[in-house]
């Protein structure tokens, strides 16, 4: 076993990584960026090491710079985490190639399945069926209508490197196919440094299953069942259990083996997740994670294997002490991510500070995360923050009980998903287990959320007009040896708005944005509408140039938040007088990006 290892991550998978380190008598070494300097897996390692800003390509991106910091630190192995660098092929090589070992699938089966191309092709060799589409990356407008023309509308371009949903565009008409192209290969390019796309036909309403997978260097390959991550929004998994409800016992049975069979034939080792689109009682082949995935956790308490620490026996070289016929699958466990996002308004990333921060606990709940009360949430980063898991004998205590722990989980001063999460647990659809990919974005009503969030949401959610400033106070109260809990809200003078669309005759000093060299302040001229950042990110790409005309609604710009793009919209038509910022410029909540006359 290693004597220490460097995890190139941050937050709670470099903690949960760092944990099992610990539990093998292993030491760890954190990295961390200036914008996690405080960071809570930096709290818990052993020892940390700077490897450069906030932004991720100059940071947790920096190959050189991850390496550097494992010479330093002396380590003898890297652990990738998920993200990042995780199922990056050539820093795996990078890995192999040095004097530290590479805690994950080797570079050559990451370069089999991590491109979706590759893995599509490989895994018809093992006869596991695939969605119809091409084997081949395309590169052309006409190479997509040709895919389109010969399986119909709607179809699905995705990056090669891609996953969570980034890279991928789904095309409904000929129109829409240059545009949805050129984003596709944007976000690959800004994601997973790999432009690359392919096209495949788009399932309507599909389960999405995966199955998690360990294989070792003797030949040995399990598979510790299915996982269903069907509840998505814009192909983002918010709530992910085990095992699938919507599976027959043939059904799991054939998806197990199939995975099997597939990275066997790809020579892989390590943990990964094989994912397949369910649909009609057919099962099609979606990709392979060639790394750990959020939602281990789930398959970890269903089946009481630690998958992490599998992962560091597997690249010491330990051989899988079980046999297939020995995991066994009991009871049931549902994973809900803690996002700090504004679940009514389409997901938006939120930003602050934990005033609050009080987890759930008790039988059968187990929190993964990496933050205390009184960390600053920022936008830098991915927006989820804790993962709660609760596990119980069968999927209806497992409900019962995911109710409790919500309704335990306590967090103040930044807006989360938490009230979407206990809305989910009086969904008839989500009760029965009849969800479908497209649930949340095509059938959920809007207007449940909405509620949701002002019923379990914190008391400055819903947000307010702007007409004045809302303070509330806690007070504990006796009445008659009665104790009592008090909230008591204090409404002010007009609040001065910090953020979204102001305008630049408010009552507010004229927004600013940072020229290049971040020390001189540009100041927007004229009184028009100033439309400003709503949150902290880096621009991905200015729609518009000075003098063009826009009507309310247009976008004006493409904001990466969180790994999200929000389109930046005008709420008036006029003409655009002036653009105070570029492509790849980092912005902060309420910096001013385009003036419109």
């Amino acid at each position: 076993m290693f004597s220490k290892v460097l995890v190139a991550n941050r937050g709670e998978i470099a903690v949960r990584v760092m944990r099992a380190c610990k539990e093998l008598g292993v030491r760890t070494v954190a990295v961390y960026s200036d914008a996690d300097k405080h960071g809570g897996h930096v709290r818990y390692a052993d020892e940390a090491y700077n490897v450069g800003p906030a932004r991720a390509a100059d940071s947790y991106l920096d190959q050189e710079a991850i390496l550097d910091a494992a010479r330093k630190a002396g380590a003898d192995a890297i652990h990738p985490g998920y993200g990042f660098l995780a199922e990056n092929a050539e820093f795996a090589r990078n890995v192999e190639e040095s004097e530290f070992t590479w805690v994950g699938p080797s570079s050559d089966a990451m370069e089999r399945l991590g491109e979706k191309t590759k893995a599509r092709a490989l895994m018809q060799e093992a006869d596991v069926p695939v969605v119809p589409g091409t084997t081949e990356p395309v590169e052309s407008p006409d190479q997509v209508k040709e895919i389109a023309d010969e399986y119909g509308y709607p179809v699905a371009i995705k990056a090669e490197g891609g996953g969570g949903g980034r890279g991928l565009k789904v095309v409904r008409s000929e129109e829409e196919v240059e545009e949805q192209l050129e984003t596709a290969q944007r976000e690959g390019e800004a994601y997973f440094d790999n432009a690359s796309v392919y096209v495949e036909k788009y399932l309507e309403a599909p389960r999405h299953i995966e199955v998690q997978i360990l294989a070792d260097h003797h030949g040995n390959v399990r598979h510790l069942g299915e996982r269903d991550c069907s509840l998505q929004r814009r192909h983002q998994k918010v709530i992910e259990e085990a095992p699938s409800p919507a599976l027959t016992d043939d059904l799991r049975e054939r998806i197990g083996e199939a995975a099997r069979r597939g990275v066997a034939e790809a020579d892989y080792t390590n943990a990964g997740t094989v994912e397949f689109l369910v649909e009609d009682g057919e099962f099609f082949f979606m990709e392979v994670n060639t790394r750990i995935q959020v939602e281990h956790t789930v398959s970890e308490e269903i089946t009481g294997l630690d998958i992490v620490k599998w992962q560091l026996r597997v690249a010491a070289g330990e051989e899988l002490d079980f046999e297939q016929d020995d995991v066994e699958i009991e009871g049931h466990a549902i994973e809900f991510r803690i996002n700090a996002e504004k679940a009514a308004q389409e997901f938006a990333p939120a930003t602050g500070e934990l005033k609050t921060y009080d987890p759930a606990g008790g039988i059968g709940v187990r929190i993964d995360d990496a933050v205390r009360q009184g960390d600053e949430i920022g936008g830098d980063y991915d927006s989820m923050i804790a993962k709660l898991i609760v596990a119980a004998s069968d999927r209806e205590e497992c409900l019962v009980r995911s109710e409790r722990a919500l309704a335990e989980y306590d967090i103040e001063g930044l807006e989360t998903i938490i009230p979407f999460h206990r809305l989910m647990l009086t969904d008839e659809a989500f009760i029965e287990g009849e969800h479908t990919t497209k649930y949340l974005d095509e059938k959920l009503d809007r207007e449940r959320i909405e509620q949701a969030v002002e019923k379990w949401g914190p008391a400055d959610a819903g947000g307010d007009d702007g007409d004045e400033e809302v303070t509330e106070r806690e007070f504990t109260v006796e009445v008659n040896g009665k104790r009592f809990e008090v909230n008591l809200e204090e409404r002010g003078a007009p609040a001065i708005p910090v953020s979204g669309n102001s305008s630049g005759n408010s009552a507010s000093r004229p927004p600013q944005a940072k020229d290049d060299g971040g020390d001189d302040e540009v100041v927007v001229e004229g009184d028009g509408e100033t439309v400003t950042a709503e949150m902290q990110g880096t621009i991905l790409s200015v729609e518009v140039e000075e003098g063009d005309e826009v009507a309310s609604g247009d976008v004006v710009c493409v904001l990466e938040a969180m790994k999200m793009e929000n389109d930046v919209t005008t709420q008036r038509g006029g003409t655009v007088t002036q653009v105070v910022v570029s492509e790849g410029e980092s912005v902060d909540m309420g910096d001013a990006l385009v003036v419109i006359e």
